[in-house]
């Protein structure tokens, strides 16, 4: 799933290619991606028609448009999800879900140009938010991000550390701290040398502070290298993949060397999902390893 590095990098690419233009008309292939409007695929695009997008914003992993009426587009890119910015002459892709067609010509054709919304699970969606070009009010309760220049650290880590949930599934809270996923976590959690089932009641406050700084750091380098693609389904509006994933220590490496003391990379199951972590550098806590010694 594309977590905030890759988020923020689609949003960027959304500010520079789309943000100025007037929505001509938009169309809806299927109906699944605007479940969540309440009169159903005409009435979104009625909605969007002739409207003109303000600006690109993110919070945590959601985006949204604002437009000039104090509206705005919010979309979640869930699993599979792509906003292209393509030539209206490009091919059509095999799971185009939505398009928009733009004002304006595409710089690299001099063509006119389109916004289209490419989803092969289906599990992302756009809706029209109504008031929601400063905030979308469906995202409200969502935690700002570690990238966020308002997000309040200290607050942060005092949250944390009054929590007895194991540190990972604290990472992935998006309301307590937005945009972690899966990857970055795990990543992060490699670098502080801390296994993810520690509870953050047991953190030392300069623990939390390195883990955030951690989590903080990992990201922006993942955002500096266009973010992680593992396959073709997370690309940038310019249908470009990113390549963080070759600098990976923990995420995806089960049974390869550790890069810090060579133990080989352990991976468990999490939340219907995998942990990746260093049985060394991150011993688990003792009552993980009573739980386990105890079910032997």
């Amino acid at each position: 799933m594309p977590e905030l590095p890759e988020v923020e990098v689609v949003r960027a690419g959304l500010e520079r290619h789309v943000v100025g233009a007037t929505i001509a008309a938009v169309e809806v292939l299927h109906d699944r991606p605007v479940r969540r409007h309440p009169t159903g695929a005409s009435g979104f695009a009625a909605a969007l028609t002739g409207r003109r997008i303000a600006g690109a914003r993110r919070r945590g992993k959601y985006l949204w448009l604002p437009l000039d009426d104090g509206d705005a587009i919010l979309g979640h890119l869930g699993m599979s999800g792509q906003m292209l910015v393509q030539p209206t002459s490009a091919p059509v892709e095999r799971h185009l879900r939505v398009r928009f067609a733009l004002t304006g010509t595409d710089p690299r054709t001099g063509q006119g140009r389109e916004l289209r919304f490419v989803d092969q699970r289906m599990f992302g969606g756009l809706s029209v938010s109504v008031g929601g070009a400063g905030l979308p009010p469906e995202i409200a309760h969502i935690a700002r991000d570690p990238l966020d220049p308002e997000f309040d650290d200290a607050a942060f880590v005092a949250r944390l550390r009054t929590r007895t949930s194991g540190v990972k599934r604290l990472l992935l809270d998006q309301g307590l701290i937005s945009g972690v996923g899966n990857i970055y976590a795990d990543e992060a959690l490699w670098r502080a040398r801390l296994h993810g089932e520690r509870p953050g009641n047991r953190l030392t406050r300069a623990q939390a502070v390195e883990l955030l700084g951690h989590a903080r750091a990992v990201m922006n380098e993942a955002l500096a290298q266009g973010g992680t693609s593992f396959d073709a389904l997370y690309v940038n509006v310019n249908g470009e993949s990113g390549y963080f994933d070759r600098s990976l220590h923990a995420y995806g490496r089960e049974a390869e060397p550790c890069d810090r003391c060579g133990t080989p990379i352990r991976r468990v199951a999490f939340m219907n999902r995998s942990s990746y972590f260093c049985p060394r550098c991150q011993s688990a806590p003792r009552s993980v390893r009573a739980t386990r010694t105890g079910s032997a």
